[in-house]
């Protein structure tokens, strides 16, 4: 990043001051082959036409101009048919040092997002069970894209929707009540689509302590409701110490209910009828999301009279965009694909442009044990819950794996290898990076060896190639928060890091430290690796996971 800023701005001056525009379409970035340089530009050829010159010449006009003007460029190679290829000073390099240990935490802190605002919605699972481990991947790409969009200058606000109204929560009554019934010995069985877990049996037990037979005497439909109404109850109080425990966090509980009694429903059918987007046909009431690139028209209230989820989700986006959004990200389950552009067509007919909804697809996680996979299902009550597998790996391992990949990724998630205390296991490879770090400072101490203030140490010592590839990669990490909020992809953070980690097991093992034998030496290399202690820190942070001191 710094990098980058540094050859962009000189760049421009030594355009201005051969009086030639900043090309359009001029790339700044790494050569593929890393001998050719630091970074690479296409100006010279992007401007042959303006200028009514050859690239090459172009070129080396532009490389007289910075050679005597920026002293933190070594050398620059006109390549090609005039390219440039920049190789930046070790002095420079080394600064990057100084910078990471003056901003400490802010160090990878960018101004991406301007202040604007940003919703970010996720898990957003029905309470009528516990979190499994695929709401977990999704929690915890949602948590860490709001930690990171905030690192990248974005004001950010977290929210769950709470699916608390509609067929599914009818589902769960039930479910309870029929076991309710069966507790007290009725002679019945789970209807088909009935939810089968342990814990609607476990939520049928409390009703029968808490109210006796009183619900047998009741009319079904009333019966059912304080099943309904008992059963969300506990199960999001049960979410939510799950996310808690998780270290996720949701500032908003959206209530999907709230929705329709406030009459935000009806007031988008009226916004929508308005603009001639809705009308009324076979006794249902559809969408008309054909003029926005959407393959067939959606039904919002069937002819029955009852509200499909997809009407509920206009209204609820509708709300969105009125508390002031300038971006909404919403994170959804893979097998939710199909949904996107319909959601797209909603938000352009509320006013707003398609790209002001962005949508992140979650894909399943295979949870292996043993070298078997366990099967999963909600509704049979066949599952590993989320609290399973933070109880049996932690919130730091859990999270790491789940942000391993890309979201849209299937992940094999191994709770033996995560458990290994090896480097084989990733979230261990790079949390011992830091560890070990901390273990050098307290060695430091013993030995009665400070450790350099920032800004106070001789790093010209730093002239190795271990130096100078850690020096490189510590200047990346605002690069991956960069990139990471651009794509709105958390994984960038996890490659970053354990590409740092690698860096620094590398150099521990090929360079003395506390004895190095020359006390600069000494004092540049504790510089050098408090730098990368924090950049491990401050990337273990945007993913929500822990920078241990010991392990």
């Amino acid at each position: 990043m710094r990098a980058y800023n540094h050859l962009k701005a000189t760049l421009e001056q030594a355009l201005a001051s051969l009086e030639l525009p900043v090309p359009e379409k001029m790339t700044i970035e790494p050569p593929r082959d890393k001998s050719f340089g630091d970074l690479a530009t296409n100006a010279a050829m992007m401007l042959s036409k303006v200028a009514k010159k050859a690239p090459r010449k172009i070129a080396e006009d532009l490389k007289a101009v910075i050679e005597g003007m920026d002293t933190s460029i070594e050398r620059i190679d006109v390549a090609g048919p005039g390219f440039l290829n920049f190789f930046f000073s070790d002095a420079f390099w080394r600064q990057t040092v100084v910078d990471i240990r003056e901003r400490g935490e802010e160090y990878g802190r960018i101004d991406l997002g301007q202040g604007r605002r940003v919703q970010v919605e996720y898990v957003s699972a029905n309470p009528t069970g516990p979190l499994h481990i695929g709401h977990g991947r999704g929690a915890a790409v949602g948590d860490s894209l709001a930690r990171i969009m905030r690192a990248a200058g974005w004001e950010v606000s977290t929210e769950y929707y709470l699916n608390d109204a509609g067929r599914q929560m009818l589902i769960l009554g039930k479910s309870i009540f029929c076991r309710y019934q069966q507790h007290f010995g009725a002679d019945i069985e789970l209807f088909e689509n009935g939810y089968k877990g342990e814990y609607i049996m476990d939520l049928a037990k409390e009703l029968a302590d808490k109210h006796g037979k009183t619900l047998l005497d009741m009319a079904e439909d009333e019966a059912v409701s304080i099943c309904r109404e008992y059963g969300m109850a506990v199960i999001l109080d049960g979410i939510k110490q799950d996310l808690q425990d998780f270290n996720v966090e949701h500032q908003v509980w959206f209530s999907e209910r709230s929705l329709t009694e406030a009459g935000k429903v009806d007031e988008t059918f009226d916004f929508l009828r308005k603009e001639g987007l809705a009308y009324d046909e076979d006794g249902a009431l559809w969408f008309r999301s054909t003029d926005f690139k959407d393959d067939k028209n959606r039904v919002l209230r069937k002819s029955s009279g009852d509200l499909t989820y997809f009407a509920s989700d206009i209204a609820y986006h509708d709300d969105k965009y009125k508390r002031g959004f300038d971006l909404v990200i919403d994170i959804w389950g893979a097998d939710h694909h199909g949904y996107i552009q319909r959601m797209k067509a909603a938000v352009q007919a509320l006013g707003k442009e398609a790209d002001q909804l962005e949508v992140i697809l979650v894909q399943l996680v295979n949870l292996l044990k043993g070298g078997e996979q366990i099967a999963m299902s909600t509704r049979a009550g066949k599952f590993e819950t989320l609290a399973d597998v933070v109880e049996e790996v932690g919130a730091d391992s859990a999270r790491f794996i789940f942000l391993s990949r890309k979201s849209d990724s299937k992940l094999d998630f191994d709770l033996d290898l995560v458990k290994e205390k090896s480097m084989d296991n990733p979230v261990y490879y790079v949390q011992y990076a830091h560890a070990r770090i901390c273990s050098v400072f307290r060695k430091a101490e013993e030995l009665d060896i400070a450790i350099p203030a920032p800004g106070q140490a001789d790093l010209s010592p730093l002239n190795t190639l271990e130096d100078q590839l850690l020096l490189r990669c510590l200047e990346q990490f605002p690069d991956a928060v960069q990139a990471s909020a651009h794509t709105f992809s958390p994984h960038h953070i996890s490659y970053y890091l354990r590409e740092l980690a690698g860096l620094l097991h590398r150099y521990y093992s090929a360079n003395k430290i506390l004895t190095a034998g020359d006390d600069a030496v000494i004092a540049a290399r504790l510089a050098l690796i408090d730098s990368v202690r924090q950049a491990l820190a401050n990337g273990l942070g945007l993913l929500g996971v822990s920078a241990p001191e010991s392990m």
